[in-house]
Parts: C-alpha cells; structure tokens; sequence
C-alpha cells in the first residue's frame, strides 16, 4: 500500500488536524461496510463544510490519493471499504433535513438517515416511500449512490424516483448542482441519474432535494401460509396478474421461516391454523415439518372504500391460494404480522456465522426457476441457501450461510454464487437489484455487461474522475474477496 502519511499531513495543515483522524479504532471502524471485508485506511476525515470537501479532493488529485465516501457502513457490497485505502470521507455527521410541506419537498444533507427523513416527512401528512430494510440506521447518501429501493419499491419506486436535485463535487473538486427543486428540469445532460446508483465513483453528494407525496392514512396487512415455495410464488404471480398493486408482497422461503420460528421459539402458524403435514420443513422442497412458505401482504390508501375493495381481492386470492392466513388493519397487530419478516435476517446466524447477501432479481417467469436452483445450490455445496425478497418487484434476497473460519466451506460459498450469479443472468435477471456492484460483485459484472457497455462506463468514469481518485477500482477492477476473511464485528443493525 502507497504511504499517504505527506498527503494526510497536508490535508491537516489545509483542513485542521481535528477533522483529520489517523488513530487506529478510528481507521478500523471506516475500513469495512455491511460486507465485512476489511481494508485500513491512512486516515477518516470529518469535513466541516464544503471547503473542507473541495480541499481534500484538490490534495487526493495532487497526491493520488484514492478517496472512498461514506455514510453509515450499511452497504453489502463492500463499496463503502476503502479498497485502496487512501482516505475515507466520512458525512454520516451532515444530517441536516428540511421540509418544505407547501412544495412537498425534502433538502437533505447526505448523512440524514432515510428512517428520519420519513418520519419528519410524516409529521407534515406527507411521505417519503423508498424504506430499505436497514431504513433505521441508513443514510440517504448511501441510498442515493446504491439507487436504493426496499418493501414498497413495486408500488412506490426507488430512490431515483424522488431525487430532483443534487449538489456536490465532481472528483477534480470542481462543485456542481445536478437537477433543481423543481418538477420540471430537462436543461442540459441528466448528471443526476448519472450520479444515482454510481457508487461513489463519480462524484460526492452533499445535499439532495427528495420529492414527498401524500402519506397514505390506512393499511390492510395478510400474512399467508403456503405448503411450498413453489406455491407461494406462483400466488404472487397470480396475485399480480389479478392486477392488485399491493405496498408489499415479501416472500420468505420454508428455510428462512424455520430459521424464524427457531429463534423467535414458536411458529409463525399453529398447527391449530395449519396441518403439519401439507407444508414443508425448512430443509428440502417442502414436503412435510410443518414449516410454511409466506408471503406477507399489504395493500394501503387513504379512502376507505378503495382500501376495502383492496382488501376484500387480496382476501379472496388468499382463499383461493394459501394454505392458511390472517389479516388485520390494525396498526398494532400488523407488527405482529410482520415479526418473521423483521427476524428472519439476524435469525439465519442460526445457520452459520456468515453469509452472502445477494439482492438478484428476476423475471415472474423465473421465480420458480429460482427457488429450485437455491435448493440445487445447497445440495451441491452443503450450504444453507434461506431466501427471502420482494415478489411484487422480482428482487430476491439469496443468502449463502457458511463459517468464516471454515476454508472449505468458504471455498463453497464462493462457488456456490458463482453458480447463481449464472443461473440469474440466464433466466434474463440482474445481478443485483439494490445493493450495487462494490468489490463483492465486481467478477460478477462481465456476466451481465457486454464488454462495450462496460467500456463506455469506464469511459464515463475517466471523463469525471481522470486520476482515478473516488473509490478507484470499485465496481470494475475484479476483486477476489475470498483473499481476506470477513472481520467478526456487531453492527447495530444485526439485532434488527
């Protein structure tokens, strides 16, 4: 690794020593995001304004030194871990949100975490729909540079979706202001959704203009049982076909609810609600246990009438199709619904003390396809494959639980996404959805890309980013992330 130590003084001397962090807890916690592969920086810096911003980057360029920014840590794809070290420009302390309720608009500085921005867009009446599942702890400048999405993205859309203005600083440290508040803005090239979804590699966000719609007033939630995955798919898709636009249809396989009902100690149905034999164990394809596939519904409004209609489809589908269901408008018993989706994340630790996280997506006539494929992976490789996701949207989320201390084992977990990042491109899916690229899907990009779509983006990135300052090697250079061991670390965000 380059010694950065005359560029990190520098910066010092230009910016206070103060704001510039080279102690080692300091450099240990930026060095890693939700991914867990660890890479030490020379030095966090705290910038206290956009000089400070413009400072760094004229001294990254001066010295090339790579220059990898970060809010919370809350990625999966390792794009906040600064790969070739350098420095981490730290904005998780920038939360400043303003809400202008005549305009329906938010003015966000990129630390604000996404579960306040929709909170203080919620006491005007208003709502901020994008709600990724680490919605508490993310932060919007994350979600902007991942174009995040979650639970509501089929009916409410993505991050982009919201996004009218952007302002920051290009990599050379030159500011700009991409998009306006305003809805209506076609001057120029759309830099903005260039900047949205680029991981950090094309620029720095430091304040953001969300668009807010009215908040819906009333929700109808199911939770429905199925006996197979296979079934529980093929009711969403028929769910859909019906022409329902649910806020939410997540499906979680049998593993992942046997890992649920273990760790929360009873099942998500009784065996008063559901006969033991017609669903499947959370081992193999669902042939007997008593453990159900499940698909949780919610259909939202704010007019009565509509919202009964709504329900009223959704309920007959669920004759129609589930083994067993509930349902309620009731905000309180709705959370309850919703416990084996809140757990079954930290729940999978049951299966093994690491996993790969990846948010594919396919299309309805690949769902099916999908799941089976899961279950040959677990076969081939040994390894739990527990997965659960957004069916009305296709963006599943496939985990592979291994030991990290296990070199076998992480040899077969490596192989076994391989095998899935195949089988997703060949059903005519992404390989990710909502995550992004980062280090971790890096060799995975030559799969989906043709090597002109690839070089036309490399094309971009040495047009804004000449000296290859921001997050240099990040989504294109091909890691092989299996050379280091993921770090054993708790994040606030494991509990939930």
């Amino acid at each position: 690794m380059p010694d950065f130590s005359e560029a990190t003084r520098q910066l010092a001397a230009a910016i206070g020593a103060e704001q510039v962090r080279t102690d080692e807890p300091s450099r240990f916690a930026a060095s890693f995001d939700n991914s867990r592969f660890s890479f030490m920086p020379a030095a966090v810096v705290l910038p206290r304004d956009e000089a400070d911003i413009a400072a760094l980057l004229r001294l990254a360029n001066k010295h090339r030194v790579p220059v990898t920014v970060r809010g919370a840590g809350s990625g999966c794809a390792g794009a906040a871990a600064p790969l070739r070290g350098g420095w981490v420009l730290q904005l998780a302390h920038w939360t400043d949100i303003e809400i202008d309720a005549a305009a329906s608009l938010a003015h966000v500085r990129p630390g604000a975490l996404t579960g306040d921005i929709a909170d203080a867009a919620a006491a005007h009446a208003l709502f901020y729909p994008p709600d990724p599942s680490s919605v508490k702890y993310c932060t919007i400048g994350g979600n902007i540079a991942t174009n995040a999405g979650g639970l509501r993205a089929a009916k409410y859309g993505v991050c982009r979706d919201y996004v009218l203005g952007l302002e920051g600083f290009l990599p050379t440290g030159e500011f700009v202001r991409w998009g306006a508040p305003l809805r209506k803005y076609v001057s120029g090239y759309n830099m903005k959704d260039l900047w949205i979804g680029s991981e950090g590699t094309l620029g720095v966000i430091t304040k953001a203009v969300l668009k807010l719609i009215p908040r819906p007033l009333l929700r109808h939630t199911f939770l429905t049982a199925f006996a197979t995955d296979e079934a529980a798919l093929a009711a969403a898709v028929a769910l859909l076909s019906a022409h329902v636009a649910p806020s939410v249809l997540e499906f979680l396989d049998t593993q992942t609810v046997a890992c649920a009902e273990q760790r929360n100690g009873f099942p998500v149905f009784p065996k008063t609600e559901l006969a033991a034999d017609s669903v499947g164990d959370g081992n193999d394809d669902g042939a007997a246990g008593g453990v159900p596939a499940v698909l949780l519904v919610e259909v939202d409004g704010s007019h009565p009438d509509a919202l009964a209609a709504d329900a009223e489809r959704v309920r007959e589908w669920a004759r129609r199709h589930a083994r067993a269901f509930r349902e309620t408008a009731d905000v309180a018993e709705a959370e309850k619904l919703w416990n084996v989706r809140r757990t079954c994340s930290q729940a999978m630790f049951l299966l093994g003390n690491a996993k790969l996280n990846e948010d594919i997506v396919v299309p309805l006539s690949g769902y099916a396809p999908l799941i089976q494929f899961t279950r040959e992976i677990k076969a081939r490789t040994g390894l739990a494959t527990p997965t659960f996701g957004h069916a009305a949207d296709g963006n599943f989320h496939i985990h592979i639980m291994y030991d990290r201390d296990d070199a076998a084992q992480c040899r077969r977990a490596e192989e076994g996404i391989l095998l899935m990042m195949q089988k997703v491109v060949e059903l005519g899916g992404a390989i990710t959805g909502e995550h992004g690229i980062g280090i971790t899907k890096s060799p995975f990009l030559r799969l989906q890309h043709t090597p002109a779509e690839i070089a036309a983006m490399l094309a971009i990135k040495r047009a804004l980013d000449p000296n290859n300052i921001l997050a240099p090697d990040q989504i294109f250079e091909v890691t092989n992330v299996w050379e280091h061991r993921p770090v054993k670390v708790t994040l606030p965000w494991d509990k939930h």
